[in-house]
């Protein structure tokens, strides 16, 4: 009896030792996430000391302070061009790295990222109809976001109807599924990049295939807000301990209440829309649904309802910076941020698969 309490003793003490770490990388990635944002707003290629860059946000956001000592191109450089690009790169690295965490318990794979499910291909393949034969010129300015977007939407459905086809929505048959539609419209699109016999077009189809977050508007940030910070970060939180029982094992979900297939299902909706939404916005940034996961694991532990949040915090931060050295690596000119994702998502993977050889996995 006495043994049993013990343990009991030290298994709340390590808990209240696990929330407290937690606690306290959440607090640091935090204060990472701001200062990243005022180092990153005021680099490029036009240099704005971060005083003047939280003076000119300060003014736009709280109306202080009062007296004006910055310049108009000072003020539309940050605000207008450089800030959203800020944001939206924040937003978008935090969601393609949650969506990885959602990936990698799905499939119960640990190299499982945004790309798996076929879901970037899609909006390639849409972004590419855009650009290189005017597909969804009915939108307007919106025509390449909006194509991109339905392009996603469309590989998820179909990767969802070739899984449903055996019956019961498994993690391979998800697997194999996102790998075939993935090949198939990575032809698609090199078809009609083949076929566009246009330079330029096909120049522009390439850049945004590799990513980019030089589209960034105001007016295109709420949406990819609401769908990042509210259909996927906060989705994925609350849904943590069933994520937990699901990368255990379908027989343990099973024995623990959660069905295995319905909770696929509802997960595949929640990343397929967020990846349409971001792929739309900034173009296929690869490695951080797959890099990120892994070092918030590191950080905080396996529990997802930790995980979800520090990932969130984590992407945020690696895909700032990384665009930081895609404006000023070769400044003025800039060079796709998925480069710059790449080169540092490689090394990672190497290592990565040495441990699972080492482990025997």
């Amino acid at each position: 009896m006495a043994t049993t309490t013990m343990r009991a003793e030290r298994d709340l003490l390590g808990l209240a030792a696990q929330r407290r770490r937690t606690g306290i990388w959440l607090l640091a990635l935090t204060a990472g996430l701001i200062l990243t944002g005022v180092v990153a707003v005021g680099s490029g290629a036009i240099g704005i000391p971060p005083t003047t860059v939280a003076r000119i946000v300060g003014h736009h956001l709280l109306g202080l302070p009062g007296e004006v000592t910055w310049t108009p191109p000072q003020e539309a450089i940050v605000w207008q061009v450089r800030l959203p690009r800020v944001l939206l790169g924040m937003l978008v690295g935090a969601g393609l790295a949650v969506c990885g965490v959602a990936l990698q318990a799905m499939v119960r794979n640990v190299l499982a990222d945004p790309y798996l499910l076929g879901i970037n291909s899609g909006a390639s393949s849409g972004a590419a109809a855009a650009i290189l034969f005017g597909a969804g010129a009915g939108f307007g300015q919106y025509a390449l976001s909006t194509s991109a977007f339905l392009g996603a939407l469309a590989a998820s459905l179909l990767v969802f109807l070739i899984a449903r086809s055996g019956g019961r929505v498994t993690s391979v048959r998800l697997l194999l599924a996102g790998v075939a539609v993935g090949y198939a419209l990575y032809a698609t699109t090199s078809f009609l990049i083949f076929a566009s016999g246009s330079a330029e077009g096909s120049r522009s189809v390439m850049f945004w295939l590799l990513g980019s977050l030089g589209l960034a508007r105001w007016d295109a940030l709420l949406a990819v807000a609401a769908v990042v910070l509210g259909g996927t970060i906060l989705y994925l939180t609350v849904a943590g301990r069933r994520l937990d029982v699901l990368a255990i094992g379908d027989e343990t979900a099973q024995t623990l209440g959660v069905s295995p297939a319905r909770f696929r299902i509802r997960l595949l909706v929640v990343v397929s829309l967020s990846v349409g939404v971001l792929v739309s916005a900034a173009g296929s940034i690869g490695f951080i649904g797959l890099v990120v996961p892994h070092l918030a694991r590191r950080i905080v532990g396996s529990p997802h309802v930790r995980v979800v949040p520090v990932a969130a915090l984590l992407g945020a931060i690696l895909l700032v910076w990384a665009d930081v050295l895609a404006r000023v690596l070769l400044a003025p000119q800039e060079i796709p941020i998925g480069i710059i994702t790449s080169l540092l998502g490689a090394p990672f993977l190497v290592v990565l698969i040495r441990r699972l050889h080492a482990s025997g996995a």
